[in-house]
């Protein structure tokens, strides 16, 4: 059953169209059928100190460590970085690396906690009953230090994006309820039974942001979830601020940028953010975990996640605690069947693959997707490229898939950013469609990890250059005021012009008395008889060619005794 969409003002929307996309079955209802459930708090679970795009939180308590409800285990470093929270009451065991839910199957810092089976409360902020009044930085805070990032898959912190800047005013935010990939079904259940907590938290956005419009876009597979969320909204006087919009059921209209294209018609430019068209899209468990924060001073430490696919015997949607081993959830659904072919985190298009089911619950982490044989056949070996074209066809982002996959099977990095691989979302259309089975979107994240370290390392380079030239520099300045010093000393020790020894015009006259001087004391030593007793000396032989005076010439006195006695 499909529903219409008609605006506060009474009116349909205008809708546009994206490039591309494709219809796919849904199997919704595999798991939207029956109501959502607390999963059961698990022994032990483990919180990964990095679950957002950003810097990694920070431990912030210690192993042995008695822990509540909602304290803060992990501080944010940085702007972009979010703290986590112990999501039950425990003790920490250990701070260690552990397997997380990540494409490479690597382990991360996680903090690990043994739970005490009480569950109690830590002390938590005062909420903010009225908020409206309160200042938009104090609430962007409130966001922040509860730890809530976008809960639609992408994970980057919300206080981010709920700053975007003065010079860049948003007239429209977009809460993204279209939940467009098939299998998973926890927002349309959370939108069912929470529809009022995401209105409350769209009007905390809205004031954050000074924001006149708010579009919720839900595909029109969601009947329910439409009509709640409209109820919740008739429910409140809002003066048509708030409209929830019905838009045709087509994949990946959950996308960011295609999405806004869906309800506004405007495009999110190449490489650029929806901030730069007064535009900013939040998720519907986005916008519920804003006002857990917000109006009940509530951390994110829990979020609906799906179980689901027909490999899993009891299919249904769980309120999880972030940290529970999805083992713990798989068993609670029934375990898993022997026909079991692959285990994903997320949907069937863009999640990944994981080879246990021990990994934890992540923020991000919205399915838990088990998958028989006949779900997910083998494909075989990829063909050669046949050039059929499809893939541009069904391409949402309007690129080239085809020659992104050559250029990337060539390892020309320079080639695919050329051809705009950073817009590419790998939503797996592409893939999907391509007759050679050919893995274009692994492809696509081989050649953007490898344009991301020889950026790392250009970026490395240029630092090594920055700080050699800094160098350089700093010791060519260090001469030079060596020098300076130097020169100074020089010029403090060497004789002035008019002092001693120097040629002032003073200089003939001293000159003069100096001779004076001399020519008395000469004078006056050659008239002092000799004295007396003395030892009569014979006269050495007298050459016609010696001066006479020259026996007689006096003991030579130094310039200064000769200047005090010409003085004196």
């Amino acid at each position: 059953m499909k529903t219409k969409s008609l605006l506060s003002n009474g009116r349909a929307p205008k809708l546009w169209h994206f490039h591309g996309g494709v219809h796919l079955p849904d199997e919704k209802q595999l798991s939207n059928t029956v109501a959502v459930a607390d999963a059961p708090i698990s022994a032990q679970l483990v919180i990964p100190l990095q679950q957002h795009i950003g810097a990694p939180s920070r431990p912030c308590v210690a192993v042995g460590e008695h822990v509540k409800k909602g304290q803060m285990i992990g501080e944010p470093q940085g702007y972009i970085s979010a703290p986590v929270h112990a999501p039950s009451s425990g003790v920490v065991s250990a701070i260690e690396p552990r397997p997380v839910p990540h494409p490479s199957g690597l382990s991360a810092p996680c903090i690990v906690i043994d739970t005490d089976g009480e569950d109690a409360w830590g002390e938590l902020p005062e909420p903010i009953a009225d908020f409206e009044q309160a200042e938009a930085n104090v609430l962007r805070e409130r966001v922040r230090m509860s730890g809530i990032v976008g809960m639609g898959g992408a994970s980057f912190p919300s206080n981010v994006k709920l700053n975007p800047g003065a010079d860049q005013p948003i007239g429209t935010l977009i809460i993204n309820g279209a939940e467009c990939e098939p299998y998973i079904t926890c927002d349309d259940l959370l939108m069912r039974e929470r529809a009022a907590d995401i209105i409350d938290g769209v009007r905390v956005m809205l004031h954050v942001l000074a924001a006149p419009k708010c579009l919720i876009g839900i595909e029109d597979n969601k009947p329910e979830a439409i009509d709640a969320m409209r109820r919740a909204v008739a429910d409140r006087d809002l003066g048509g601020r708030i409209d929830v919009v019905a838009i045709p059921t087509l994949y990946p209209s959950g996308g960011e940028k295609q999405l806004i294209k869906i309800l506004t018609g405007k495009e999110v430019p190449s490489h650029g953010i929806p901030a730069q068209i007064g535009i900013v899209c939040q998720n519907v468990g986005t916008a519920a975990a804003v006002a857990d924060a917000v109006l009940r001073g509530r951390p994110l430490i829990e979020r609906l996640v799906t179980v689901t696919g027909r490999a899993v015997r009891s299919p249904r949607n769980y309120r999880v605690r972030i940290g529970t081993p999805a083992q713990d959830l798989v068993a609670a659904s029934g375990g898993l069947g022997e026909d079991l072919a692959k285990l994903v985190v997320g949907g069937p298009m863009m999640g990944f693959k994981i080879e246990s089911d021990a990994i934890p619950v992540t923020k991000a982490a919205n399915c838990i997707l088990a998958l028989t044989a006949a779900e997910t056949p083998d494909p075989g070996e990829p063909l050669a490229c046949i050039r059929c074209g499809r893939c541009a066809e069904v391409c949402p982002a309007n690129l080239l898939p085809q020659q992104l996959y050559w250029h990337a099977r060539a390892k020309d990095l320079d080639k695919v950013q050329d051809y705009n691989l950073f817009d590419c979302i790998e939503c797996g259309c592409c893939a999907h469609v391509c007759p050679s089975h050919i893995p274009l979107v692994q492809y696509y994240r081989y050649a953007k990890a490898e344009s991301w370290a020889r950026e790392s390392e250009k970026r490395a380079a240029e630092h090594a250059r920055e700080r050699h030239a800094a160098r350089e520099a700093r010791l060519e300045r260090q001469e030079r005021e060596r020098k300076a010093k130097l020169r100074k000393k020089k010029e403090a020790i060497a004789p002035k012009p008019g002092g001693e020894g120097g040629e002032g015009p003073g200089d003939d006259a001293k000159k003069a008395a100096i001779e004076a001087a001399r020519k008395r004391v000469l004078d006056k030593k050659a008239k002092q008889p000799p004295a007396e007793g003395a030892d009569a000396v014979a006269p050495p032989p007298h050459d016609a060619q010696t001066e006479p005076a020259a026996a007689s010439k006096p003991a030579p006195r130094t310039e200064r005794q000769a200047v005090e006695e010409a003085q004196s």
